[in-house]
């Protein structure tokens, strides 16, 4: 074990103390020593509930906060909560008649791909019909289209054990965005007159909670889905799994990135996979910020021992990690009877926003494809804590901020750099991803792990410009400004880009 001044030595990071308590970080920046050039983009994803429903504040503000953004792989999930405002088809046809109805479905959908029009987009319509599951008695859902459910998907196992049924409803969905409408079960033709370009679609949700899938049946499912869907619209790729727990799951990833266990010309276009820090309900919020980002390095770990399953079964897949956030103990009991929602504070947005930022920059350096941040629009009983809005205006949060903040100024094609010295001489509070940009700027990420001020020595920032986001700019936009020395001064829980002159 290494003695603790040994974490302060004087290699890449240096960290010293002042009198007054504010620590002093150096960082030292390798600038010829380029270690892999990026292929990560940073975005979002949009779950949907009442708030966003077409003409509503929120939904206006919100969405016109995603069109500026002009991200690519921006991830919409009409989820099983609002079972109206998700599934089109809620009851088995019958006596000559099918129960398709988009009349919920399309303002929202369509607000959806008019904010990410000209941007490659992920739909995941993530709730299967209820009734193509054997249950032991037909399963209810609240007439109240804006009335939160939480059980609604019940089953394990299929009507028709196929999947066929399941498959012709997604390849139903397809074609009435993509290709004008379709023809329903019945013979019936439906036309809804859109034509939208769809990029990937998302196959399923969670699926080891939802429906308790093993990876034998989602990759059956997910086999018939595919191969229903291409005859729709051929050039559609495929996001596939979005696991919820994925350091739980081995299994999962060493059956279904294996060609083998999938019928032959099936395409694996990418995987994906889901991270939310999660604190217990005794922890303060000074307290907090130790666990997310000690979760944040588990999950790091995680993603690690993944890749190197994805590159020895299925090296041209691609991975995105389309959920990443925080939830609150008290989000976790949102669903128990009176509950009311804690005020959250202001400190927490700050704090989430640093976490993704800390984990773009890493996933960045180990060349993950998509790091999406979750969710556009949280609100009371359904995850205030991940939301990246104000429920009540839509306005972004200072979680929008962070993401907005990268999504500027870093990106596929940049060059990420190395940092001197090794692990244990760097500072654990001060995370630096340096790069170089595609138009030739050097230019470095810096998140503040720690809610205390700390002041940052980067050689050759002076005459550079800063740009940060932290409690101090709330839910403004990410502050510029024009360092006249080689010192950086980061408020807690900073995320700040110093581009240098």
């Amino acid at each position: 074990m290494r003695p603790w001044w040994s974490f302060c030595s004087v290699a890449a990071v240096v960290c010293l103390f002042t009198l007054s308590g504010r620590a002093q970080v150096k960082i030292e920046v390798n600038w010829d020593k380029v270690e892999r050039t990026s292929q990560t983009s940073p975005t979002l994803q949009v779950v949907v509930n009442p708030p966003l429903h077409h003409g509503t504040i929120v939904s206006t503000n919100a969405y016109k906060a995603v069109h500026d953004l002009g991200a690519d792989y921006v991830r919409y999930v009409p989820w099983l909560p609002y079972p109206k405002l998700g599934v089109a088809e809620l009851e088995p046809h019958t006596n000559g008649k099918t129960s398709w109805d988009f009349s919920l479905i399309d303002p929202m959908t369509i607000d959806f791909l008019e904010a990410t029009k000209g941007y490659s987009a992920i739909l995941n319509f993530s709730t299967i019909p209820q009734w193509m599951w054997k249950t032991d008695k037909p399963i209810t859902y609240p007439s109240d289209p804006d009335q939160v459910t939480w059980d609604y998907t019940q089953g394990t196992e299929p009507r028709d054990p196929t999947f066929n049924e399941v498959a012709d409803y997604y390849a139903r969905l397809l074609a009435w965005y993509t290709q004008g409408g379709f023809t329903d079960e019945l013979g019936k033709r439906h036309e809804s007159g859109y034509h939208y370009s769809i990029s990937y679609w998302e196959v399923l949700n969670e699926v080891e909670f939802e429906h308790h899938m093993s990876p034998e049946t989602y990759t059956k499912l997910y086999d018939a889905v595919v191969t229903a869907m291409h005859k729709v619209q051929p050039d559609l790729k495929f996001v596939g799994m979005a696991l919820a727990m994925p350091s739980q799951n081995p299994h999962f990833f060493e059956y279904f990135l294996d060609h083998k266990n999938h019928k032959p010309g099936i395409p694996l276009d990418f995987i994906s996979y889901h991270f939310y820090a999660i604190p217990t309900p005794d922890q303060t919020a000074e307290i907090q910020g130790y666990t997310f980002f000690a979760q944040a390095d588990g999950f790091l770990n995680t993603v690690r021992y993944v890749e190197e399953i994805r590159k020895r079964l299925s090296p041209d897949m691609r991975t995105t990690i389309d959920e990443i956030g925080a939830i609150s103990a008290d989000d976790l009991a949102q669903g128990e009877p009176g509950h009311v929602t804690k005020p959250i504070p202001s400190s927490y947005w700050s704090l989430t926003g640093a976490m993704y930022a800390y984990l773009f920059g890493e996933m960045t350096r180990m060349g993950i494809d998509v790091a999406g941040e979750s969710q556009l629009v949280g609100y009371p009983t359904q995850f205030p804590s991940v939301s990246m809005v104000d429920w009540n205006t839509g306005n972004p949060n200072p979680r929008f901020r962070v993401l907005q903040l990268l999504h500027d100024n870093f990106g596929p094609g940049d060059k990420v750099v190395g940092l001197g010295g090794d692990f244990f001489s760097r500072n654990p509070y001060v995370y630096a991803m340096p790069v170089i940009t595609k138009n030739g700027k050097k230019r470095v990420l810096l998140v503040n792990k720690s809610q205390n001020a700390m002041d940052v020595q980067l050689a050759g920032a002076s005459g550079g410009q800063l740009e940060y986001a932290d409690q101090t700019t709330g839910f403004d936009p990410a502050k510029k400004t024009y360092v006249n020395s080689d010192k950086i001064s980061l408020n807690g829980f900073s995320v700040a880009v110093i581009t240098l002159p």
